[in-house]
């Protein structure tokens, strides 16, 4: 059995408040403010303030950084609010528990690790989480994203759902969250094919870059949870 995931549907890529307030109508559990400075999804941290200020106290805001400053981590979460941490970068084992030991001082602050996955690299990815975990640093979620070339995430690529349940069991009780080219249409079939703990979209429910379809993001929701109400179904 696994531990929870923090969130069964991430509306990620979030720019402002009309977005982030119609996904929690809508019935997100999560949104994603990207503080990564060279995406289009690229959100000023005091935009970020009003943006949570916004929203219920039940919807889990979480920040999404790569490879930034640790300080500078440290210090959007505790102005901003935020509830989760996403890594999507090149950070190392040593950073994570370092991170981790700095954000204990805020709360109770639960460190997602993204993973770009590239010709299906689980063992490496588990490696990682056991050197994390030697080290002191807590991995509390697991996101799978794909690979694509110059981008650290938001790039529409889907990977191979098979493989990803077939990794499972390497990660013990971890929670998989799947990412990478989930849209309305296909999130379903992804759930049923992949059985993950979460999914997280972001170009599958644009218009533009940062800037969400509402229409396809009610719908994308709705299909996410008839994906897992089938999943049971079938158990």
């Amino acid at each position: 059995m696994t531990r929870k995931s923090p969130f069964r549907v991430k509306i990620c890529g979030v720019t402002n408040s009309a977005d982030a307030v119609h996904a929690a109508r809508a019935g997100a559990d999560a949104i994603g403010l990207n503080f990564y400075r060279q995406t289009p999804r690229y959100l000023d941290p005091t935009a970020a303030v009003g943006i949570r200020r916004d929203l219920p106290t039940h919807l889990v805001c979480v920040g999404v950084f790569v490879n930034g400053a640790m300080a500078e981590i440290a210090e959007i979460v505790a102005t901003v609010g935020l509830d989760a941490v996403q890594l999507h970068g090149d950070e190392s084992p040593e950073f994570v528990a370092e991170l981790h030991g700095k954000l204990s001082k805020l709360g109770q602050i639960p460190l997602i690790r993204a993973f770009r996955c590239r010709e299906n690299n689980y063992q490496q990815m588990a490696a990682y989480l056991d050197e994390c975990q030697r080290r002191g640093g807590t991995i509390d979620t697991v996101l799978i994203d794909a690979f694509v070339e110059g981008k650290y995430g938001g790039g529409g690529a889907a990977i191979d759902w098979t493989a990803f349940r077939a990794a499972r069991p390497l990660f013990g009780e971890t929670p998989l969250i799947l990412a990478g080219g989930l849209t309305p249409e296909n999130v379903e079939t992804a759930i049923l094919a992949s059985a993950p703990d979460g999914v997280d979209v972001a170009s599958g429910v644009e218009t533009a870059p940062g800037m969400k379809d509402h229409q396809a993001v009610e719908r994308f929701i709705a299909a996410a949870r008839r994906g897992w109400n089938d999943a049971n179904s079938r158990q």
